[in-house]
């Protein structure tokens, strides 16, 4: 396989190993917002979002509208947010195992 394409899984892997970057996700799931609703809702300072919307854009993770002087955001492909949930599954059930095995391990 090429091995560009490692490089790229491994650029667009950094962008989901921040917890800020996969609110944001998760907050566009559902349809664009603007940079100050993202702000708002996550509670962060707007210069800060826009570093982390800069760079999820840059690897065609997010797009963007402009609205006059309002800018919005989404998601580029709807598959990203199928990785997330598929991802979301996996340490669900993860957690689920790590519970079971404390319960059993306690009441040994």
């Amino acid at each position: 396989m090429d091995k560009r394409i490692f490089e790229m899984h491994a650029g667009i892997c950094t962008i989901f190993s921040n917890s800020k970057r996969l609110e944001i996700i998760d907050l566009l799931r559902d349809g664009e917002k603007s940079v100050n609703e993202l702000s708002s809702l996550m509670e962060i300072p707007q210069a800060n979002l826009s570093q982390h919307l800069s760079l999820m854009r840059q690897r065609g993770i997010l797009e963007t509208r402009r609205d006059g002087v309002n800018i919005y955001y989404s998601i580029a492909n709807p598959k990203v947010i199928k990785a997330f949930d598929i991802m979301r599954e996996v340490l669900l059930e993860q957690l689920s195992m790590h519970e079971k095995m404390f319960k059993k391990i306690k009441s040994a």
